[in-house]
């Protein structure tokens, strides 16, 4: 293989240069490619056959990466030639993966994939150095093999042979050729003392060579080994692990000439096993190796080895490849079975397919999964503040002395004296049963091992049953009448809704299409005022939801400054101990005679409502063991009754909008 079978030489890359994409190439960076062949192509396209404009052997030099190119006869490789033959192409580019590189972009290791032309290379060195015509014979560099143009070595587990092509030369000719190459080589040899930096290291190679084929000659023997200069005086542990090489390491020495001959006689072979058993009728094996020598036998190929090549040859488009795919050591076996296996879909054009199962799994920040749920912080304050009794039966009863009837009278000498007269009043309040019910299988309790998924499950049972029950000590749970999942009126007795005797109904009135600061100044008025019918205990609260107090804290004087700066200073000019919001409160509509009003919220200090709960009333957990369904079932639930106690002890505003009269 002489240099007119390439036709252009350049650099790949080279060694020292910062690339444009930061990285710098060092030396022996892509030593493990020296000697290979890989695909020749356009700009790094990898979509269609039609890219690949020819192929490239590369050569490892202290400077960089030398590749010999050839392109193919195809019209895109002919085109490509004639570009860089007239200098309109000059630039090399290379795509390499399994890079190792340090913090400043130093490429350390990597392997090229391919050769790209480009118009314009990454790599400032990385350019066409030599453009050879079919009359050139330049053998100044000695990294181009010296074979004949009829002659191909193949090497088998470290057992060569030297194979001369069918040219109607007999045996005598080819002998005298064998002698003519060597002759030959050594002439070259003495030419190219005056090579270039590299020419040393060359000449040394190739001098091994020449020695390597006369020690070939005299003892009929051919050895291959990735360094032939150390192969004389190897002893015999040394060759026996030299033919440890399988089929394949020694198939990927192969250059691309020598690939295409195998499989040209994988091909012969194959058609005349057919030929054979069609004659015989039967299904037979071919039961010797092609490459079968004298030295050693080789694994032979059985037809169904041969059948699964030449199928993949016609999926794949390629007998190479098919043959590529399906070797495996020292035989040619069929590719891994992937059934059932996840694989990626479309086509990665660098580095290997779907990267992202590599990543390693991501990694929640905490033990357990967060809530998402709503502000629960005026939860505590209302279960917190209500009284409580332990019993669950709550019965109220009043005189009512407000009545002039039961005002005391004064006497005049000789009138009667008449009795008082007042009005009493009761009202009974019984318990409903309040629950939450959760069930989980045992597989999943088994399978969750990251955090304790039973506590998990019972934390979320007890604050959503927390929350339904303030939620229905202040307004309700909102569910219609009729359903069976209704916290019932007549037993846990809304604040909002309670009737007259217990709760001052008061509207905040203002006109329509009023704004925000016109409610906010009405609702604060309003609920000043109010408090002079207010007879619950001590200073209550206002609950009020996040829009309304916000409304109230913008509110600024005539000259822009604000007239409460905290929310302290409102609730002291509101007459309030605090101000807590409630997130169900935002939005909420209270029914009036029959009519619908936004509410703004509620005063009330929520000693004055008790909660009643028998002892076996109290919050309780269950659980039990489904053995049909295998299957862990969990239950809260509470027996409670809730009511005012105290006449006039909560003040609910809610906003009246009306056009003036």
């Amino acid at each position: 293989m002489e240099n007119e079978q390439f036709d252009f030489i350049g650099w790949a890359t080279m060694n020292d240069i910062k690339c444009s994409d930061g990285r710098t190439i060092r030396h022996n960076a892509f030593a493990d490619n020296d000697g290979q062949t890989v695909p020749l192509v356009w700009n790094h396209k990898h979509d269609s056959p039609e890219d690949v404009l020819g192929h490239a052997l590369l050569r490892n030099h202290d400077k960089g990466v030398k590749a010999y190119c050839k392109f193919n006869d195809t019209e895109q490789g002919q085109v490509s030639k004639l570009l860089v033959q007239h200098g309109d192409v000059n630039a090399l580019s290379i795509y390499a993966n399994g890079l190792k590189q340090d913090k400043q972009k130093n490429v350390m290791h990597g392997i090229i994939r391919e050769v790209s032309l480009v118009l314009a290379g990454a790599n400032p060195g990385a350019v066409i150095q030599t453009v050879l015509s079919h009359s050139d014979i330049d053998t100044s560099d000695k990294d181009i093999p010296k074979l004949k143009e009829d002659e191909l070595i193949i090497s088998l587990n470290s057992i060569g042979c030297k194979m001369h092509l069918a040219h109607a030369d007999d045996e005598d000719d080819e002998d005298e050729e064998e002698e003519e190459s060597v002759d030959e080589e050594e002439s070259e040899s003495d030419e190219d003392e005056d090579e270039d930096e590299d020419a040393p290291n060359e000449k040394k190679s190739t001098e091994n060579k020449k020695k390597e084929s006369k020690k070939e000659k005299e003892d009929d023997e051919v050895a291959h080994s990735e360094d032939k200069a150390t192969n004389d005086g190897k002893d015999d542990k040394a060759m026996a692990e030299q033919k440890e090489k399988t089929v394949k390491d020694v198939f990927d020495e192969f250059t691309d000439e020598q690939k295409n001959v195998v499989y040209f006689m994988i091909g012969e072979a194959l058609k005349n096993a057919g030929a054979d058993d069609e004659d015989k009728g039967g299904n037979g094996n071919m039961k010797h190796n092609i490459f079968e020598q004298d030295e050693q036998q080789m694994d032979y190929l059985s037809h169904d080895d041969m059948d699964k090549i030449f199928a993949d040859a016609k999926r794949l488009g390629s007998l190479k490849e098919a043959v590529e795919a399906n070797l495996d050591g020292g035989v040619l076996a069929h590719s891994i079975d992937t059934t059932g296996m996840d694989t990626p879909t479309g086509r990665q054009t660098y580095g290997f397919n779907d990267a992202s199962m590599l990543f390693p799994e991501a990694k929640t920040i905490g033990n357990t999964p967060d809530w998402i749920s709503r502000n629960m912080d005026w939860v505590g304050k209302v279960l917190g503040g209500v009284h409580r009794t332990p019993f669950s039966r709550i019965k109220s009863i009043f005189a009512n002395i407000t009545e002039p009837e039961a005002r005391a009278k004064g006497y005049i000498k000789g009138n009667e004296k008449k009795e008082q007269v007042f009005t009493t009043l009761k009202r009974s309040t019984t318990p409903q049963t309040i629950y939450k019910k959760q069930k989980l299988d045992k597989d999943d309790i088994n399978d969750i091992t990251d955090f304790d998924v039973v506590a998990w499950i019972r934390a979320e049972m007890r604050v959503m049953l927390n929350e339904e029950i303030a939620r229905a000590i202040l307004i309700g749970d909102g569910r219609d009448v009729d359903s069976d999942d209704k916290i019932q009126e007549a037993n846990v007795r809304p604040i909002i809704t309670d009737v007259p005797l217990f709760n001052i109904k008061t509207a905040v009135n203002v006109p329509n299409g009023a704004d925000d600061d016109v409610k906010a100044k009405a609702t604060i008025r309003a609920a000043i005022k109010a408090r002079k019918d207010y007879k619950g205990s001590g200073n209550p609260t206002l609950f009020t939801s996040e829009e309304w107090l916000t409304n109230m804290l913008l509110l600024e004087d005539g000259i822009g400054h604000k007239l409460y700066r905290t929310e302290a200073e409102l609730a002291t000019a509101l007459r309030v101990k605090e101000i807590v919001t409630v997130e169900p409160m935002d939005g909420y509509n209270i029914t009036i005679s029959e009519k619908d009003y936004p509410l703004i919220g509620v005063i009330v200090n929520l000693e004055d409502y008790n909660v009643g709960a028998d002892k076996g009333g109290a919050i309780s957990m269950f659980d039990d063991f489904d053995i049909d369904y295998n299957q862990y079932k969990y239950l809260i639930e509470t027996r409670i009754s809730g009511a005012l106690i105290k006449p006039f002890s909560a003040i609910t505003l809610y906003l009246n909008e009306a056009d003036p009269t």
